[in-house]
């Protein structure tokens, strides 16, 4: 199922996006499309019954706007540095180990939502990215484990960052990753039975229309199963939650002098192949 949120922010419904590409509204069988409903096999067995029988009433998409397609995120949990070709670009060594930061749930905006450049800054960057969404809760999974098995499903992710604050300003990534805007999610969440293989994705931005990056999940040094695992073993994950799972080459950070970093005015438009589009227009905090 590809599940997503309609409406202005803060007053978004749930809906469905079905096989014809119609919308279609689901605010008569559930509140949101959040943790809670994502851990509920039930209900969401009764969203595919309904789907599948044509009862759900159409809505009205012209101009609406789609916002997150998760409701109520309780952590975004970031993996840097997770492609063998970003890791070359920006002269890091390859980590032993996942690298792991944080953002806010409160960057996260919709997938088409203006992304706001934060006041002083001089390297807003951009990085597409697969975005995992939680479905059950996982703690310490186990090696004989299934991890693909806590995950609800995907979604296209935006981990704008603004490199000055992230890494010449001194302490943690964090000052330049939490910016207001700076994670856009959407359109849809995919739900997992409708990507079979998780490292077979495509991943591509543009950039004012030039294709910037232009990558596979099939180039993660960790790649989605082991991530689940991995931050298990140091935080809960709980139904809702997500993780941002790096990016491919093709950042400004990585380019030749003079940067192309982010400026108001720029649009950027990216994709995860099966999982949507996103499109995104920069405007001076």
């Amino acid at each position: 199922m590809k599940l997503l949120r309609v409406g202005n922010a803060g007053d978004e419904r749930p809906a469905l996006l079905d096989a014809d590409g119609t919308l279609r509204d689901l605010s008569g069988l559930v509140s949101d499309i959040d943790g809670a409903l994502l851990a509920d096999e039930f209900a969401l067995d009764r969203i595919r019954a309904a789907a599948d029988t044509g009862v759900l009433p159409a809505l009205d998409d012209s101009g609406a706007r789609i916002g997150p397609p998760v409701g109520r995120i309780g952590k975004v949990v970031c993996i840097g540095l997770n492609y063998h070709d970003h890791a070359e670009e920006t002269g890091a060594a390859i980590p032993a180990e996942p690298v792991i930061f944080f953002k806010a749930a409160d960057t996260v905006v919709g997938p088409n939502d203006t992304v706001l450049v934060p006041r002083r800054s001089v390297k807003t960057d951009w990085e597409v990215e697969l975005a995992i969404v939680i479905g059950r809760t996982a703690r310490y999974v186990r090696d004989d484990e299934d991890p693909l098995a806590y995950v609800a499903g995907y979604a296209v992710s935006h981990d704008v960052s603004e490199r000055e604050f992230q890494i010449e300003r001194g302490g943690t990534w964090d000052k330049g990753k939490n910016c207001e805007t700076f994670n856009p999610l959407g359109p849809w969440l995919v739900t997992r039975d409708e990507v079979p293989d998780p490292q077979a994705l495509s991943l591509k931005l543009w950039v004012n229309g030039e294709l910037k990056q232009d990558g596979s999940t099939a180039q993660q040094i960790f790649p989605v199963a082991e991530v689940v695992r991995y931050v298990s073993q140091f935080m809960t994950l709980y139904p809702g939650d997500v993780i941002n799972t790096g990016t491919p080459a093709g950042v400004a950070m990585g380019q030749p002098e003079p940067k192309p970093y982010l400026r108001a005015g720029d649009v950027v438009e990216l994709e995860v192949s099966g999982l949507g589009r996103q499109r995104q227009g920069l405007k001076d905090a």
